[in-house]
């Protein structure tokens, strides 16, 4: 496939609001395309270029790609800048300056899907103090080659944000109507995979094998994710839960193959160097070869401490000895993915649980099986005495489904209610914070797109805002007066008192009284709260009904 036959098809996408007929576009395509084309087509229509359990990054921000395409074009950067700030959209201002570039000193020749990847794969390679010289030197070239409509599609591909609402399940779907599947099978082997690419090779070659797609040790899956909610909703639809703790800490998975060992984090980035005494204490606790799914608390003279403390050894690359002297991490693990080459994810919790207990000797987080309100009100005043957040509530049969975000684990805990979101934009302060960013505009997940629900300026301090602006600052795509467009890279956690429709932001939705809790530097942007969920979220405050809320 020509990478322009790609940017036409993105092109028709974008122009398309219906979901189904997106869909249908994109299955009509794939069953046409070779085998080596497929996977990238795959992964690039969701405007990924490596699987989500990938190491490999790209690496480019927004000031490498302005430097890229003004070379190119024969400009200076600020023109390119200038053009994406009157656009609010790298990839429009991109494919413009493209069409009107007068000389360039590359050959033109025409660019195919699988060489655009190549290139890609190169960039990410890129290692060293030489490092961003030849990731410019790469994207010189791709823009360089590049028709006007390519142009446009490359840039958003190359920031990771294609922008044309093709998100993870309506390319599962797609895969599955391509290729005449049920979608629950596509899905399934999706989660064991992680990766919708390979597994739509699979489905052209062998559909019959992807019932039988195992997960594999060092290839991390998206871990399974909890809803807010209620034990009495618990209790009352499933009888007696499990019920444990819920810490204050990052999660994290445990990979162990004979005296090998690796941890993951929630984005799925490894961790094994900054977390030795983790790998440690789980390596010690079995002899078994393990995928485990826990969090890492830190704690002092016995009692958790807060969040804070945890990310930092997670961040922690030099000196990893000293900070283990000052924070002292300790695992709880709750759940077993994986055990001497057999996948449990389809078994019920009760039995993954079971088994955990049997094959790990110590590190356990603790468990309660509960069937009444006052069972569960004690564990949840327990939990609270003991520091920790609330309560983790888990329907026993459950299995263990990657990356969804279900009824199947609630999390109850008290004080104000928290959504996690995306951040897309902000707005220069004033005064005194003239110099930095005020306020930042927030996004929930929606099939690929980011739509708005609100700003958050409050609970922020001086010293934060200059840790954000830091944060920040080289995330920045485009600018129209004081507000700026940024990459979409980072996830608040936001407190808010109620959810209120809203014709004023794309969502429908927007918060009202939101403050901003902390930065969630374990997740992804793909780990934002859904509009289902926040449509959800307000059909129970419609209803009157506290998704924080205990039986009395």
């Amino acid at each position: 496939m020509q990478f322009l036959e790609f940017a036409r098809i993105c092109e028709q996408l974008e122009g398309i609001s219906g979901r189904l007929d997106m869909i249908e576009q994109v299955s009509a395509v794939l069953p046409r395309l070779d085998d080596e084309e497929l996977p990238i087509f795959v992964r690039f229509i969701m405007g990924r270029v490596f699987p989500d359990w990938s190491p490999r990054k790209l690496g480019v921000g927004p000031n490498l790609l302005y430097d890229a395409v003004a070379y190119v074009v024969g400009t200076k950067r600020e023109t390119v800048r200038e053009a994406i700030n009157a656009t609010g959209d790298a990839g429009i201002a991109v494919e413009g300056l493209l069409a009107k570039k007068e000389q360039t000193s590359f050959f033109i020749q025409e660019l195919d899907l699988i060489e655009v990847y190549r290139e890609l794969e190169r960039m990410a390679a890129a290692g060293g103090q030489r490092s961003q010289r030849e990731k410019l030197r790469v994207a010189q070239g791709l823009f360089g080659n590049a028709r006007p409509l390519e142009g446009r599609y490359l840039a958003r591909l190359m920031l990771e944000e294609l922008r044309i609402g093709m998100g993870e399940g309506s390319v599962r779907d797609a895969v599955a109507r391509a290729f005449d599947l049920d979608v629950r099978l596509v899905e399934h082997a999706h989660q064991a995979m992680n990766d919708l690419g390979e597994v739509a090779l699979l489905a052209r070659r062998d559909p019959a094998s992807l019932s039988c797609v195992t997960i594999e040790p060092f290839r991390p899956v998206k871990m399974m994710l909890a809803q807010a909610g209620t034990v009495a909703g618990q209790l009352g639809d499933h009888g007696e839960v499990a019920v444990e703790y819920k810490y204050d800490g990052s999660r994290f998975q445990f990979h162990k193959v004979g005296d090998i060992c690796r941890i993951y984090s929630r984005r799925l980035e490894e961790v094994t160097e900054s977390l030795p005494d983790i790998a440690s204490h789980l390596a010690e606790a079995t002899g078994h070869d393990v995928i485990l799914d826990g969090e890492a608390v830190a704690v002092r003279d016995g009692r958790p401490m807060p969040f804070q403390y945890v990310i930092r050894r997670f961040r922690r690359k030099h000196q990893v000895d000293s900070m283990m002297e000052k924070i002292e991490l300790v695992p709880r693990v709750f759940d077993i993915l994986y055990l001497d080459g057999e996948t449990l994810m389809d078994r019920p919790l009760s039995e993954r649980r079971t088994i955990l207990e049997e094959v790990l000797g110590a590190h356990v987080a603790e468990q309660f099986r509960v069937d009444n309100a006052a069972g569960a009100e004690a564990i949840y005043t327990e939990a609270l005495n003991l520091g920790h957040e609330g309560v983790m509530v888990k329907v026993l049969d459950s299995p263990y489904t990657p990356g969804v975000r279900g009824r199947l684990w609630v999390k109850v805990k008290p004080g104000v209610e928290t959504l996690d979101l995306a951040v897309v934009g902000a707005e220069w302060g004033e005064g005194r914070r003239a110099k930095m960013f005020g306020s930042f505009l927030l996004a929930v997940q929606d099939q690929g797109r980011l739509l708005p629900v609100g700003k958050v300026a409050t609970g922020i301090t001086d010293e934060t805002l200059a840790d954000l602006y830091s944060l920040f600052k080289d995330k920045v795509i485009a600018r129209s007066g004081k507000e700026v467009t940024l990459e979409p890279d980072v996830v608040f956690e936001v407190g808010y008192s109620e959810i209120q429709t809203s014709p004023n932001y794309e969502s429908g939705y927007a918060l009202r009284f939101p403050r901003f809790v902390q930065v969630r530097e374990d997740k992804s942007v793909d780990e934002a709260e859904t509009l289902d969920s926040l449509a959800e979220r307000y059909g129970q405050q419609k209803n009157g009904q506290g998704s924080g809320s205990l039986p009395a």
